[in-house]
C-alpha cells in the first residue's frame, strides 16, 4: 500500500536488490522468488485503480503523518502514496522543481517564500497542517537565567527559520531586532555579549554540547531524541503562528486533483486525532 524511501539510500537499495536477483539457483530460492513475484503481481492488481502520488517529506513528524494517511485513509480515497524521506531542507524543493516529486511536505510559508525568491520556484502552498514549536535547548544550563554574559548561541543557518529563531531569542532578551524588519544574524544587535553561531538544522542537536544554548526546530529536536515539552528551556508560542507546516506542489501541476485528495486528507479529523494522540507532549500540534 505504501512505499517509503530515504533519498540518500535509494541507489544503495537498488544495488542490493540487483545483487539479490543474481544470487543462487536452488529450488528453494526459485520458489521464494516466484512467491515474491506472485505477491507483487497481486499487490499491483489490487492497486490498479489507485492514483499514485510521490511526496517528499522530513522523516518526523511529516513522514509519520503521511504514513498514517497511507496506511489508514489513502486507499479509500483512491490514492496510493510513495513517500521519499529527506534529511535536509534544500533537496525536497530541488527535487520537486526537477519533477521527481508530485509534492513535498516539510516547510512553512516564510521558508517557501524565501526559497522561491532566491531560486525562482513557482510553487503553490496548501493550508497549514501542523506546528512544531521552536525551543531553546542547552546541555550546560537548566534555565535561561543561568546563561552567562558572552554565551555562545547556536541558530539555524537557513534564512526564514533563522528569522523565527532570532525572534524567539529577542523575546527572551538575548538580541534586539532591527527596526526595518530585515532580520538575520548580521542585522540583529546581540545583547549580554552573546555570540551567534550559524549551524545547519540537522546538526543543531549534535552540536548542542559545543554551545551554551541553541534554538532548534521541533522536527530536528525530535529526530535528535529531544522532547520539546520536556527538554526545552522555553518554547515558541504557537498562537496564530505563521510557521505551520504545509503541503506544497508546482503551479500548474497536471495531477492537481490527486494532490487535492492528499491536501484534504491532511486536514481530516482522523489526522488531527493522530497528531494529538501521537505527540501527547505538545511537541507537534494541529494547525487546523
Amino acid at each position: 500500500m505504501r512505499s517509503i524511501r530515504n533519498f540518500a539510500a535509494v541507489g544503495a537499495a537498488a544495488a542490493l536488490v540487483l545483487a539479490g536477483c543474481s544470487s543462487g539457483g536452488s529450488t528453494e530460492g526459485s520458489q521464494s522468488t516466484e512467491a515474491e513475484q506472485n505477491d507483487a503481481a497481486t499487490e499491483s492488481a489490487e492497486n490498479t485503480d489507485l492514483a499514485v502520488l510521490t511526496v517528499g517529506a522530513s522523516p518526523s513528524p511529516h513522514g509519520k503523518i503521511l504514513s498514517f494517511i497511507s496506511e489508514n485513509l489513502a486507499a479509500d480515497a483512491g490514492l496510493q502514496l510513495e513517500i521519499i524521506e529527506f534529511s535536509d531542507y534544500i533537496l525536497p524543493n530541488e527535487t520537486l522543481e526537477a519533477g521527481e516529486l508530485d509534492a513535498n511536505f516539510y516547510q512553512t510559508i516564510p521558508y517557501l517564500e524565501a526559497q522561491s525568491e532566491e531560486r525562482g520556484y513557482d510553487f503553490v502552498p496548501g493550508a497549514g497542517v501542523h506546528l512544531e514549536p521552536l525551543g531553546i535547548y542547552s546541555e550546560k544550563h537548566t534555565d535561561l537565567a543561568g546563561v552567562p554574559e558572552g554565551a555562545t548561541v547556536g541558530v539555524i543557518n537557513d534564512p526564514s527559520n533563522q528569522v523565527r529563531a532570532l525572534e524567539l531569542l529577542a523575546s527572551e532578551g538575548f538580541v534586539e531586532l532591527p527596526a526595518d524588519g530585515k532580520v538575520n544574524v548580521t542585522t540583529v544587535k546581540p545583547l549580554k555579549g552573546i555570540k551567534l553561531i550559524e549551524v545547519e538544522g540537522p546538526s543543531l542537536v549534535r552540536n548542542l554540547q559545543d554551545v551554551d544554548i541553541a534554538v532548534i526546530n521541533g522536527n530536528f529536536a525530535l529526530e535528535g531524541g529531544l522532547s520539546p515539552a520536556v527538554d526545552a528551556l522555553v518554547l515558541e508560542d504557537g498562537t496564530d503562528s505563521p510557521y505551520a507546516n504545509l503541503l506544497v506542489w508546482k503551479n500548474g501541476a497536471k495531477n492537481i486533483e490527486t494532490i487535492q485528495i492528499l491536501e484534504e486528507l491532511l486536514h481530516s479529523d482522523e489526522v488531527r486525532q493522530f497528531i494529538e494522540s501521537t505527540w501527547t507532549d505538545g511537541s507537534v500540534i494541529p494547525a487546523f
